[in-house]
């Protein structure tokens, strides 16, 4: 291989690996950081549920913190986003039960058990806009999953999003991480 090939294969390798570096970055940032910010609409997007219809831990820490968010009063309404997993269970109705079960009112409670990935909760969220009358959100789900989805509110138009994270870390955060950058540039572009 002759110099100049190597010396811009080097470069690119560098820029690649920066870049990634700086990405991966701002989403631990971005999504660890919580700015204090109140909304009129807590979203919680959807995780597994157990075969026995109990919410897992990553799910349970994500309700935990929309539930914290209300009860400090920095939300009004809490929407519940997530599909129909594999177990069996619609992600929605299981985080609305454990809402009611720690003392959020029904009424307070809205669930969108059609959020089956992070576009169509965000769309699904959109779509009651009028009917519900929000102008500000905040998105709970874990830290790597923020960025993106604000994005995501902010790429349908709605800029009064901000988002908060259970401070709640796995091994499998380092899969995730990744998995969240290639699905930030590929939303990015479509």
């Amino acid at each position: 291989m002759n110099k100049p090939i190597l010396r811009y294969t080097k470069y690119s390798l560098f820029l690649l690996l920066l870049w990634i570096f700086l990405h991966l970055s701002i989403t631990i940032v971005d999504g660890l950081w919580d700015h204090q910010q109140s909304a009129d609409l807590g979203v919680i997007m959807g995780n597994k549920v157990n075969e026995d219809g109990t919410l897992s831990t990553r799910l349970a820490k994500r309700v935990d913190c929309g539930l914290k968010l209300y009860q400090q009063g920095r939300v009004k309404r809490l929407l519940v986003s997530g599909g129909l997993g594999k177990e069996g269970h619609y992600e929605g109705d299981k985080m609305r039960d454990y809402l009611l079960k720690n003392g959020v009112p029904d009424s307070l409670i809205i669930v969108d058990n059609q959020g089956n990935n992070t576009t169509l909760s965000v769309v699904n969220t959109l779509g009651l806009q009028d009917s519900l009358r929000f102008k500000s959100v905040i998105v709970v789900s874990q830290y790597f999953h923020l960025t993106r989805s604000k994005m995501l509110f902010r790429k349908k138009g709605f800029k009064a999003v901000s988002g908060v994270s259970p401070w709640y870390f796995e091994w499998r955060d380092v899969y995730a991480l990744g998995r969240e950058m290639v699905g930030y540039y590929r939303q990015v572009v479509n």
